[in-house]
C-alpha cells in the first residue's frame, strides 16, 4: 500500500487551534525527571506522545525506571529508585536500547547514561546510523571512568559504552553540528555527581541557540543550578562556557508548552492563502525559539500579534504577495522548510542562511528539500550554508487541474511531510508520499490541519492508484 495525502486550494485559512506538547521540552523533562532525586514521582502535564517520546520512555522502562503514561498520553509520572541513579540504570548485561530516528533520544540519553554508569548500546534505524554523535561521543571519553565509542563509519551510531560514571568534570565540545551535543553534556552534570562543578566549554560556531537556553531553564525548573557564559575571543567569535553546580534534580510537577516547530506549519497556512490564524498557548515568554518565525513572516508582509496565551499571523491581504527575505535561521532552523514553502508564493527570491547543519538532521533538508521544490517548478540554489528559494510564477501555481498529481518524497522526515503539504493550499495535485512519517513528532497532523483548513481540503489515497 502507499498511501498520500493530497492538501487541496483553500480559500484563506481563517481559525485557531493547540498545537500538542513540544517534543523538545518533553524529551528535556523525562531526563530531567527520571534522575531526579526524591520521595515523590515527578509529573509532566501536557506532554507530546508521539514515536520520538515513546522511544525515550520505552528506553528509560528499560533500564530500570516506573513511568505511567495517562489518559490520552499527555500525563507522565515518572517514579521508581530515584535516590541512586547508578543503581536506577544497573541491568543484567549491557542494554541494548533501540531509539529509531530519534536525535534527542540517542543524544541526551548516552550522556544521561554515561554519567550514571552501566553497559549500554544504542542504535536506531538506518537514517540514524548516518547521522554524526561523534562530538558528543568524543567529549563524554574524556571524562568517562570506562569507555564509549561508535561503530559506524564518521562517528555514527550505534553508540557502545560501559562504565562507572564520569570521573572528570571539564569537557569541551564543538557546538556546529547539533545544540543537542551540548545540551545532552549540560543535562548530564547533575547526573555525574562528582562533588565539584561541571564545566563545558563549547568551541567553534554554536547553532540553534535558543535550544541551549531551553535547556538551561528546563534544568533549572528541576532544581539544577546552571550558569551560561559568554564572551568573546581574541579572534572577535563569541564563546560559551557552561558551569552545572553538583545540584541534584529534583521531581516537581511540570507544564509543557504547545510544540513552536507544529505551529509553524499553521502560522505558514495563513501566510500561504492570506489568511488569519491562531496559535493557543503560545506566548512572549515562550521557551522554544521557534516562535521567531513569526518575526520571520512578519518580514516578509504578514501582521503578527503576540499577547499573553497566544500569537496569530495575518497574511497579506487578496492581490498582494509576500516579499522574499535575506534571513538568518541558526536559531530556528527546524523552521526552514516551512519558511521554504511560504517563499514559493513570495515576489523575488528568499535567501536562507547558518544552517549548514540541516544536511545532518532525519534526512539532507537542504538538498533533499530542493529536490522537491523542483518538482514544482521551483528554481533553488543549495548553498554551504543554506539555499535561495526562487517563486513560482502564475502559471506554475495555477496548473491544469486535469495534469497529472506532482507526488513529493519525504525521506521519512516528519518535516518535509508536514511542511510540503502546504504547497497544496495554493497548487492542485500535490500529493505527499508517506504521510505517516508525522508520528515522529505530531501524529494527529494532518487531522489537526484538517480541522483548520475544512474537511473536504484533505484527501486521502490508501492504494497504488
Amino acid at each position: 500500500m502507499n498511501c498520500t495525502v493530497e492538501v487541496r486550494p483553500s480559500p484563506p485559512v481563517v481559525g485557531s487551534i493547540r498545537p500538542p506538547g513540544s517534543k523538545s521540552l518533553t524529551n528535556r523533562a523525562l531526563i530531567c525527571a527520571a534522575f531526579a532525586v526524591g520521595k515523590s514521582p515527578a509529573v509532566l502535564h501536557g506532554a507530546l506522545r508521539s514515536e520520538d517520546t515513546e522511544v525515550m520512555v520505552a528506553a528509560l522502562r528499560q533500564v530500570g525506571w516506573d513511568i505511567d503514561v495517562s489518559g490520552d498520553g499527555t500525563e507522565i509520572t515518572v517514579g521508581g529508585r530515584r535516590g541512586d541513579p547508578n543503581a536506577s540504570t544497573k541491568v543484567d548485561g549491557p542494554a541494548e536500547l533501540f531509539i529509531a530516528n530519534s536525535g534527542t533520544t540517542i543524544r541526551f540519553l548516552t550522556a544521561a547514561l554515561s554519567a550514571a554508569g552501566g553497559d549500554y548500546r544504542l542504535s536506531g534505524v538506518p537514517r540514524m546510523h548516518q547521522r554524526p554523535i561523534g562530538d558528543l561521543t568524543d567529549a563524554i571519553a574524556s571524562v568517562i571512568d570506562g569507555r564509549i565509542v561508535t561503530e559506524s563509519d564518521g562517528g555514527c551510531p550505534p553508540v557502545c559504552m560501559e562504565g562507572r560514571g564520569w570521573n572528570g568534570h571539564q569537557l569541551k565540545v564543538r557546538g556546529s553540528v547539533s545544540s543537542q551535543y551540548l545540551s545532552g553534556l549540560m543535562m548530564a552534570g547533575p547526573i555525574a555527581a562528582s562533588g565539584q562543578p561541571t564545566v563545558i566549554e563549547v568551541s567553534g560556531e554554536l547553532v540553534s541557540r535558543p535550544y541551549v537556553d531551553m535547556t538551561a531553564k528546563v534544568m533549572a525548573d528541576f532544581g539544577a543550578v546552571v550558569h551560561l557564559k559568554d564572551s568573546q575571543a581574541e579572534s572577535g567569535a563569541s564563546t560559551l562556557k557552561v558551569v552545572i553546580e553538583p545540584v541534584a534534580y529534583q521531581p516537581v510537577e511540570y507544564d509543557i508548552e504547545p510544540d513552536a516547530s507544529a505551529a509553524s506549519y499553521f502560522w505558514a497556512a495563513a501566510a500561504i492563502t492570506g489568511g488569519k490564524v491562531t496559535v493557543q498557548g503560545l506566548a512572549l515568554d515562550a521557551l522554544q525559539g521557534d516562535v521567531g518565525l513569526v518575526d520571520v513572516l512578519a518580514q516578509m508582509g504578514c501582521v503578527v500579534e503576540k499577547s499573553d496565551g497566544q500569537m496569530t499571523v495575518q497574511g497579506v491581504p487578496p492581490g498582494q504577495r509576500l516579499t522574499g527575505i535575506d534571513v538568518d535561521m541558526n536559531a530556528i532552523s527546524d523552521t526552514v522548510q516551512t519558511l521554504a514553502v511560504v517563499a514559493l508564493f513570495a515576489d523575488g527570491p528568499t535567501r536562507v542562511r547558518g544552517v549548514a547543519h540541516n544536511r545532518f538532521k532525519e534526512t539532507d533538508r537542504i538538498g533533499d528539500l530542493a529536490c522537491e521544490l523542483r518538482k514544482l517548478g521551483a528554481t533553488v540554489d543549495e548553498h554551504d550554508d543554506g539555499m535561495t528559494i526562487h517563486p513560482l510564477d502564475e502559471s506554475q501555481v495555477r496548473r491544469n487541474q486535469d495534469a497529472p498529481p506532482i507526488r513529493l518524497a519525504t525521506y521519512h522526515d516528519h518535516r518535509m511531510a508536514m511542511s510540503l503539504a502546504l504547497v497544496g493550499l495554493r497548487i492542485s495535485g500535490v500529493q505527499i508520499e508517506n504521510p505517516a512519517c508525522t508520528a515522529k513528532t505530531y501524529p494527529n497532523y494532518f487531522a489537526d490541519l484538517e480541522a483548520l483548513i475544512g474537511q473536504s481540503h484533505v484527501w486521502r489515497n490508501d492504494s497504488d492508484d
